[in-house]
């Protein structure tokens, strides 16, 4: 049993690490056969080699902070503003017909095509990488949140009712523990669009954390550092997933 518990647990881990390890190998085995050059994709020893120089020289921690904190205040009022927006256009059914479409259309909506007008309201700064973040992940989170709330069954909330259960406690007993799993995956939706945001601004506009250092490097051909800071960025992504999976069992641990 003890053993099957441990397959459970850490088989899909070592699933995914085997995956991660037999695409560097063959990356690393291309690389060294010379058949791709390493102006385009250098061998992953090179990408690690330059970590030292990242980090000593062009400021890795600090610009992943930065990045890390713009995306995660982006997601962060996404979540504040979105989430009851999605209880909105569930409460009201006539809310919900009338503006899930415009949410959607908005989601669909090239907003980054719009950073010359922000830079020109907010200026060049984080205030203009998090307002338009902001605007990219709330859809997610409002839809997400919208259909966690219509998939609730409704004998559910009729049970509730038949013990006199308030409409507040209905929201926390009930719809809000049923509804999580959908909501978190909009919360995570909205971190990943607000991460590629943050990044795909700051390379724009070219102010701060790991969007201008890419852009830099990517100026002066320093390749292997590039995908470096690239793979920081992919790190990032990683921390969102493991904060969102840690938030979502403790709202609800069952």
């Amino acid at each position: 049993m003890d053993g099957a518990r441990a397959s459970a647990r850490f088989g899909p881990l070592l699933a995914g690490l085997t995956a991660v390890a037999v695409c560097l190998g063959a990356w690393q085995a291309i690389a060294a056969l010379g058949l791709v050059s390493n102006l385009i994709a250098p061998p992953p020893s090179a990408i690690a080699a330059s970590f030292p120089a990242l980090i000593a020289e062009e400021g890795l921690f600090p610009r992943f902070a930065q990045t890390f904190a713009e995306a995660f205040i982006a997601a962060g009022l996404a979540v504040v503003v979105g989430t009851p927006f999605g209880w909105w256009l569930h409460a009201k059914r006539w809310a919900g017909r009338a503006y899930e479409s415009w949410v959607a259309t908005f989601a669909a909506a090239p907003l980054v095509l719009l950073y010359p007008l922000f830079l020109v309201i907010l200026g060049r700064n984080a205030g203009t990488i998090i307002a338009m973040s902001f605007l990219t992940a709330m859809p997610a989170v409002v839809l997400k949140t919208k259909e966690g709330l219509d998939g609730i069954r409704p004998v559910l909330v009729n049970v509730g009712r038949s013990f006199g259960l308030g409409e507040s406690q209905l929201f926390w007993k009930i719809l809000l523990p049923a509804s999580v799993p959908t909501i978190c995956n909009g919360v995570r939706l909205g971190l990943i669009y607000a991460l590629i945001s943050v990044v795909g601004i700051e390379f724009l506009i070219n102010f701060g954390g790991l969007g201008e250092l890419i852009d830099d490097l990517a100026q002066r051909w320093e390749t292997a550092m590039m995908y470096g800071a690239i793979s920081f960025v992919v790190l990032t992504s990683m921390c969102f997933f493991y904060l969102t999976e840690k938030l979502e069992r403790w709202i609800r641990p069952g």
